[in-house]
């Protein structure tokens, strides 16, 4: 499974309580739209941390990394780089 559907699956599955892939679009704001809040946020950082094996600084802890699907996979890509 790529990065997207990892993120994607785990977002639907704990946050959204459903597998409908139509509930989340890939630039859906998840604070905008209340999908997650900033606890949610630390889950979500927790899970990237366990599934691409890198640790998420305090620094790269902001919107601009975390708060879309596409933002998300744009953040992983450039730590794995």
């Amino acid at each position: 499974m790529d990065t997207k559907s990892k993120l994607r699956t785990y977002i639907l599955e704990s946050f959204l309580f459903t597998n409908d892939q139509n509930a989340l679009a890939d630039d859906d704001s998840f604070l905008e739209k209340g999908f997650i809040d900033s606890t949610g946020i630390l889950e979500v950082i927790y899970f990237i941390e366990d599934q691409f094996k890198f640790k998420v600084s305090d620094d790269e802890m902001v919107p601009e990394n975390l708060d879309s699907i596409n933002k998300i996979v744009a953040f992983v890509q450039r730590k794995k780089a």
